[in-house]
């Protein structure tokens, strides 16, 4: 079954044709396809006033491919027409949740309350002068920051106008943060602060992003390769935009939500089991379930870059803008990955979207699974 194609599905397809500068994680040289036992699926998703079934929620929200994994094995698989299981598709900011994964596999976390500055110097000075890796993980940096991507003038438009364009400059820009309210104290999602976090973790390893994905990609044994969006060409220097630049297949996504289960693939531990544990979780009452800044959500909190339904964690997801979802129940061991190309001038209707989808994707996960 499928729907016709939202007005700008190509856009989020295959980005590296349209970015002036990218790379690619690569995949290994054996890929190891995920086991299939592709079922129907039905699953009445109540919200908006209504219920609805899947087909039709999937219309309602632009959708453009829909995975299902259960206990390791490939459940479900939709794409919309002109969209196929080989597409990398953009994940925008749902890239913030793996470069989470990243950093767990970087630092312990008995590091994370030291200055980011021990890590990056070039902090000094800054706005991230006395911010820790903690509040970058957890976007309590309490730097002065708007993240509005409807004004061409916003910090957030410009910083990611550097990747569109591959002018470069993403680090220097947020070298010119400023401080606003006291580190640890309160939230803004902020996506320099993953900038930063980034910066942070090339630190640590030596490791550029693509590379250090290339590692885990290798690791999973994923289908394809990822691209990651540069802010310049990689002959000169190019950094990868670690807060929104990163696109893989659907199925390849999956794998980064089936890690934030425990951790663990094919038997080997591949992030530890207390970073996942501890990424799960709000840090803060501020960060809990419902105690965001309403405008943004109040059906999930903030972890480590992910975003937690429940207090306890046990529901995560990945989340990007215009509809990129990876959605984990770790009770349960399922993963159901969801990307869109819904429109997003309308603040309003992007808000009913993303309402939507925050009781549909545990409808999803609770069908599949009871």
């Amino acid at each position: 079954m499928t729907r016709a194609a939202s007005p700008d599905v190509d856009g989020l397809r295959e980005p590296q044709r349209w970015y002036p500068c990218s790379t690619e994680a690569k995949a290994p040289a054996a890929p190891a396809p995920w086991p299939s036992a592709v079922r129907p699926l039905s699953a009445p998703v109540t919200g908006a006033g209504r219920t609805v079934h899947l087909d039709e929620f999937l219309s309602l929200t632009h959708t453009t491919a829909l995975v299902v994994i259960a206990d390791g094995t490939l459940v479900h698989e939709w794409y919309v027409d002109g969209v196929t299981s080989e597409d990398r598709l953009l994940g925008n900011s749902a890239t913030k949740s793996a470069l989470a994964l990243l950093v767990g596999t970087a630092l312990d976390l008995d590091e994370l309350d030291t200055p980011a500055t021990d890590h990056v110097p070039e902090l000094a000075g800054t706005g991230y002068a006395e911010v820790t890796v903690r509040q970058l993980l957890t976007m309590t940096s309490g730097v002065d920051w708007e993240e509005d991507h409807r004004d061409p003038a916003s910090p957030a438009s410009r910083l990611v106008a550097r990747v569109r364009e591959g002018r470069g400059g993403l680090r220097e820009q947020v070298l010119d943060i400023p401080p606003g309210r006291p580190p640890g104290t309160s939230y803004t999602y902020c996506t320099a602060d993953s900038i930063v976090l980034d910066w942070v973790r090339e630190r640590a390893t030596g490791l550029d992003f693509a590379t250090h994905l290339s590692r885990l990609w290798e690791a999973l044994g994923a289908e394809r390769p990822a691209v990651v969006g540069l802010d310049a060409p990689p002959d000169k220097g190019g950094v990868a935009m670690a807060g929104g630049a990163l696109a893989a297949t659907a199925r390849d996504w999956a794998r980064l939500g089936w890690l934030q289960i425990d951790g663990s693939w094919g038997g080997r531990q591949l992030v530890p089991r207390a970073w996942v544990e501890a990424s799960s979780r709000p840090w803060q009452p501020f960060l809990h379930p419902g105690r965001l800044p309403s405008t943004i959500t109040t059906h999930a909190g903030f972890g480590y870059h992910w975003w937690p339904l429940d207090a306890g964690g046990r529901r995560v997801t990945a989340d990007g803008m215009r509809g990129q979802f990876v959605y984990v129940d770790r009770g349960r061991r399922v993963v159901v990955v969801k990307t869109s190309a819904w429109p997003h001038a309308d603040a309003w209707a992007d808000r009913q979207y993303r309402d939507l989808c925050y009781l549909a994707l545990p409808a999803v996960a609770e069908a599949v699974c009871p």
